[in-house]
C-alpha cells in the first residue's frame, strides 16, 4: 500500500508555493491562524469580543482563510504600514492621493479604528491606513512608524519579486509545512518525506543530519506559531506569564 499521507493536506508542498510570495506581516498571520489557542478564541469570540488584543489584533480574523485571503487588523506600527493623512499646507507642486493610481489589486477593510487599504501586484505589497476626510485628489501627507519616504515607494517587497525564491523564502516555505505535518500528528520521518521526497529519507536512521534538519524546522514553527510571529508584525514581545498557552505541543 501506497504513504496514506500523500493524501493529507499538508504533504503536496505545491499547496505552500504561495507562501514564497508573503511579506513579514503575511508570514505573520499564517503562523498565528495555526495557534490552538487562537483558533478557539475564534470559535468563542460572541463570549469573548476582546480576544484579539492577546494576538496583537484589533479584531479576529477567520483562521481558515489564508494569507491570499485574509485581513488580519494588526495592532499599529509596522513600518511597511504608511498612515496617509489630507496635507493642511500642501506646497504647489504637492502629490495628489489618487486610489485609481495605486498599482496591484486594491482591498479596503475597517481595522475597528480606521479604514485600511491594501494592494497587492505581483512580488510587492503596500499598506496604507487612510485618515478621516481623505478624498480622491486631495494634496496627500504621509507618516511612517520608524521610517521615511515617499507615496509610491511604502511598499513591503516579497521573496516573489525576485527570479528565485531566495533561501528564506525557502525556509518559511519548509517550516509553515512541517508545522501542519506535526499538529496533524506527523512523525519526523514523514515530515522529511513530505518536504523532502521518499528517496531523501531511504536511510534516516543513519542520516542525522537530515533527521536535525527536520527536527529544527518542526521546532521553528512551533516557536513561530506561539510567539515568534510578533517579531515578524513587529509586536512587542508577550511580558513573561501572560497569557501562556496551555495547549499541547505537537
Amino acid at each position: 500500500m501506497g504513504n496514506p499521507h500523500h493524501l493529507a493536506h499538508w504533504y503536496p508542498t505545491a499547496a505552500y508555493l504561495y507562501i514564497l510570495g508573503l511579506d513579514a506581516l503575511a508570514l505573520a498571520w499564517e503562523y498565528l491562524r495555526r495557534h490552538p489557542d487562537y483558533r478557539l478564541d475564534w470559535r468563542r469570540r460572541a463570549r469573548r469580543p476582546d480576544a484579539a488584543q492577546r494576538w496583537g489584533l484589533r479584531l479576529l480574523e477567520d483562521p481558515a482563510l489564508d494569507a491570499r485571503d485574509a485581513q488580519p487588523a494588526w495592532q499599529p506600527g509596522h513600518a511597511a504600514v504608511v498612515q496617509l493623512y489630507p496635507d493642511a499646507d500642501p506646497p504647489v507642486d504637492a502629490e495628489l492621493f489618487s486610489f485609481w493610481r495605486i498599482p496591484g489589486h486594491k482591498q479596503l477593510l475597517h481595522d475597528g479604528k480606521g479604514l485600511v487599504l491594501i494592494a497587492r501586484s505581483a512580488g510587492h505589497w503596500q499598506r496604507f491606513v487612510l485618515a478621516s476626510g481623505l478624498e480622491d485628489g486631495m494634496a496627500v501627507a504621509y507618516a511612517y512608524h520608524g521610517r521615511g519616504g515617499v507615496m509610491h515607494a511604502p511598499d513591503t517587497p516579497a521573496p516573489m519579486a525576485r527570479s528565485r525564491p531566495p533561501p528564506a523564502a525557502l525556509l518559511e516555505l519548509h517550516t509553515l509545512q512541517a508545522l501542519d505535518a506535526t499538529l496533524a500528528g506527523a512523525s519526523l520521518r514523514e515530515v522529511g518525506e513530505g518536504l523532502f521526497g521518499v528517496d531523501a529519507v531511504a536511510d534516516w536512521y543513519s542520516d542525522g543530519g537530515l533527521r536535525s534538519k527536520v527536527r529544527r524546522l518542526v521546532r521553528r514553527g512551533d516557536a513561530l506559531m506561539r510567539s515568534g510571529y510578533r517579531r515578524l508584525a513587529q509586536l512587542a514581545p508577550l511580558e513573561k506569564g501572560r497569557f501562556e498557552s496551555n495547549a499541547k505541543r505537537p
